[in-house]
């Protein structure tokens, strides 16, 4: 993984092609594994993808995008994400209580374009790994299908919170899992090192708004000069 790292750039979507790239590999992925029906454009969007604390990348290896992955940030001030939507009732009261969460969703791949097996979903969720350090949440969501639940229990010790349930905007019901930050996390990151990220990766990625609205920006991963930059 750390040697795959060096072909792989995270790019910020801002809108334009690599927007209309990412709409069109979410519905291809989706249309493949039963997630949506037909739509005519051939792109995947939603009413959630352009909220103020949504981050939308794409992962290109060897210069192809292979996956795509967004995420909300979401806070009492900000409560805007599909989670919150699908789970109020699990979410709301503790926004309310102050914590904080990212929410992961819209996870598509490409698996013909994968470099090797098995290895979309993690060079995908390092982006969530990377906002994780650098916003410090309480936990990472993530809604699945029950047969993904696994690899999120496996590798993240991922905690099941609700039932499948409807979701809006795709056909399975999906259940809600929680990912807890704080020592969880810094286990993650020790049994799992590609996961690591420099101050300066986490700051490219998310420390300017202005950039998600208004400026382009491919991120090259870091994992390999964490020690160094520590």
């Amino acid at each position: 993984m750390m040697e795959l790292l060096d072909h792989v750039e995270y790019r910020l979507i801002t809108g334009g092609e690599d927007q209309e790239a990412i709409y069109r590999l979410r519905y291809n992925s989706y249309r493949r594994s039963g997630m949506c029906g037909p739509i005519a454009s051939g792109m995947f969007e939603d009413r959630w993808d352009n909220l103020p604390n949504a981050y939308r990348f794409g992962v290109y290896c060897y210069d192809q995008l292979v996956s795509t992955l967004r995420f909300h940030y979401i806070t009492s001030a900000q409560p805007y994400s599909p989670s919150v939507d699908a789970y109020p009732e699990v979410l709301l009261p503790r926004l309310a209580r102050g914590e904080t969460f990212i929410d992961g969703t819209r996870f598509a791949a490409d698996p013909d374009s994968a470099p090797a097996p098995g290895v979309l979903p993690f060079l995908t969720l390092r982006i969530a790994m990377v906002a994780s350090c650098y916003f410090g949440q309480d936990s990472v969501l993530t809604p699945v299908k029950m047969e993904h639940s696994s690899f999120y229990v496996r590798y993240f010790q991922a905690v099941q919170r609700t039932e499948a349930k409807a979701f809006p905007g795709v056909l399975p019901p999906l259940a809600l899992f929680e990912i807890p930050a704080g020592e969880n996390m810094r286990l993650t990151l020790k049994r799992l090192p590609f996961f690591n990220s420099t101050p300066m990766e986490q700051r490219l990625m998310f420390g300017n708004p202005a950039i998600n609205r208004l400026t382009p920006l491919s991120i090259v991963p870091t994992a390999k000069y964490y020690r160094a930059a520590a």
